[in-house]
C-alpha cells in the first residue's frame, strides 16, 4: 500500500515511521529545511528527538507530490495537521484536483471560529467524499515511535475506509479497533485535552490523588453529556477514545495539555507556558469553543468552565479550584 502522511509534527512522524515498516510511505512537511534534516538524519530532531525513523521512509516538501503518492484506489492519505490547519489543507487538495480516495485525520479538537468538529470541516470542504474517518485513541507519539504497544480506533461510516486503515496500521505493536461513531470519538478527543489541563492544575497545586480521581471521573461525565447531546453514543466515552485517552492525557508525564496545567499552577502565564512548550496543546485552542457549545445547549460543564477562567479570564488556578469545591451538592 502507498501511504502519504501530511504533517511532520511528533504524531505524524511517529505514525509515518510505523507505517514505513510495512508500506511505501511518504511524510510531507511544510518546511523544506525540516525535510532536508529528516532526509539527512532519519530523525525529527525538532518534534521527536532521539527516535530513529526507518530507512525506507521518504520525505517530501512539495504537497502535490505527496498527494500524488496516495491518489490510487488502494492507497491511503493520513492527515496529521492540527485542527487549525485542517480546512486550508482540504481547500488546497480540492483546488489542485488531488483528493485521495481514502483519508483519515488525526487531529483532536473543535475548529475555533466555526466550532465545528473535524469531520464537519471535512464535509464542508469535500461534500462528496465518503471514504474518510478519524484515527484516535490513548497514544503518546514518543512511545509509538519507540515501538511500544498502543491501541487506536478508526471511526468511519465507510467500511472501506475502516478496512484500509486497519490494513495500513494494524501490525507489530499497534492494534486498531473499528467503529462508526465519529461524533463520539471526536468529542472525546477534544474534551479530554481540556480535562488534562484541569488535572495538571490540580497536580501542580499538590491537591493529591483523590482530587485527580475526582476530576477524571467528573470530567468523564462532562465529556459524555456533551458528546451524547451532539449525537455521539454513550458507550463510546467508556472506550479507548473516551476514558482511555482521558486517563492517559490527564496522568501521563508526556502529555502537553497536562504540562500546561502544571505550569499554570506554578504561576507562569499562558503565553510563557505555550512559548516554552514548542508544540501544539489542543486543549487551549478548543476550550472556549467547547464551553460556548455547552452553554448553547444548556449543558453543565463546570470543570471546562474553570479551565477557561484560568486560561482566558485571569482567574488564579487555586481560586478556580475553590470555586469548584464550593458548588452545591447534587446527585451523581
Amino acid at each position: 500500500m502507498k501511504v502519504a502522511v501530511l504533517g511532520a509534527g511528533a504524531w505524524g512522524t511517529a505514525l509515518a515511521g510505523h507505517l514505513a515498516t510495512r508500506h511505501d510511505t511518504v511524510l510531507w512537511a511544510r518546511q523544506p529545511a525540516l525535510v532536508s534534516q529528516l532526509s539527512a538524519s532519519h530523525e525529527n530532531a525538532r518534534y521527536l528527538a532521539g527516535v530513529v525513523l526507518p530507512a525506507a521512509l521518504r520525505y517530501e516538501a512539495d504537497l502535490n507530490t505527496a498527494l500524488d503518492h496516495a491518489l490510487g484506489e488502494h492507497d491511503l492519505c493520513v492527515v496529521a495537521t492540527p485542527v487549525a490547519g485542517l480546512r486550508a489543507l482540504f481547500q488546497t487538495m480540492r483546488a489542485a484536483g488531488k483528493v485521495p480516495a481514502h483519508i483519515v485525520w488525526l487531529c483532536k479538537g473543535f475548529e475555533a471560529d466555526s466550532q465545528l468538529l473535524p469531520h464537519q470541516v471535512v464535509a464542508a470542504e469535500l461534500p462528496a467524499h465518503r471514504s474518510n474517518g478519524t484515527l484516535s485513541g490513548p497514544s503518546f507519539a514518543r512511545e509509538v515511535g519507540q515501538g511500544l504497544p498502543v491501541a487506536l480506533t478508526i471511526a468511519s461510516r465507510s467500511a472501506t475506509c475502516r478496512e484500509r486503515t486497519v490494513s495500513a496500521f494494524h501490525h507489530d505493536a499497534m492494534r486498531i479497533y473499528t467503529g462508526d461513531d465519529i461524533v463520539g470519538v471526536e468529542v472525546g478527543g477534544a474534551v479530554k485535552n481540556i480535562l488534562a489541563i484541569a488535572t495538571g492544575i490540580a497536580d501542580g497545586l499538590g491537591l493529591g490523588l483523590n482530587a485527580r480521581a475526582a476530576l477524571i471521573t467528573r470530567g468523564l461525565a462532562e465529556m459524555s453529556r456533551l458528546g451524547v447531546t451532539l449525537g455521539g453514543r454513550a458507550e463510546t466515552f467508556t472506550g479507548l477514545t473516551g476514558l482511555g485517552d482521558l486517563i492517559l492525557t490527564a496522568t501521563g508525564d508526556l502529555s502537553r495539555n497536562r504540562t500546561v496545567g502544571m505550569q499554570l499552577a506554578a504561576g507562569r502565564t499562558l503565553d510563557e507556558v505555550l512559548g516554552a512548550l514548542g508544540h501544539v496543546a489542543e486543549g487551549v485552542r478548543c476550550a472556549q469553543a467547547v464551553l460556548s457549545i455547552a452553554r448553547a445547549h444548556g449543558i453543565d460543564m463546570p470543570i471546562t468552565q474553570a479551565v477557561c477562567a484560568v486560561l482566558f479570564d485571569g482567574v488564579a488556578p487555586r481560586d478556580a479550584v475553590s470555586a469548584l469545591l464550593r458548588r452545591d451538592s447534587k446527585a451523581e
